[in-house]
């Protein structure tokens, strides 16, 4: 199993989870949150100067089989991307195990 942990713009989630729900990822975690970019310089809209170190960002974490990894990162790939600074990270990792609490299923099972 792998974890899938996103970063990505706020503005891009719905996207995002209509595509997951098109590739039958049905559960994910989500969270609010604010990083710090590389981009230095700050931006102007209409007639107002605002700072662009702060970045409200949305977390995800989306837990697949290892054969579904690449086609989930894909995905995320294509729906997030806006071909602009700030699209987002993505992190696979391994997990070690998983359990479903209410039945104790773990592995494979425990995820579905």
């Amino acid at each position: 199993m792998k974890k899938i942990e996103a970063i990505i713009r706020k503005s891009k989630f719905d996207d995002i989870k209509k595509a997951l729900h098109g590739i039958e990822v049905n559960f994910f975690s989500y969270w609010d949150v604010t990083g710090v970019g590389n981009e230095k310089q700050g931006h102007v809209y209409r007639g107002v100067a605002y700072s662009t170190s702060d970045i409200q960002r949305r977390y995800l974490t989306i837990v697949v089989s290892d054969d579904f990894l690449q086609k989930t990162v894909d995905t995320l790939l294509k729906s997030a991307y806006t071909g602009n600074v700030g699209d987002g990270k993505i992190f696979v990792s391994d997990i070690i195990e998983g359990y479903r609490i209410r039945t104790s299923e773990n592995g494979q099972a425990g995820i579905n």
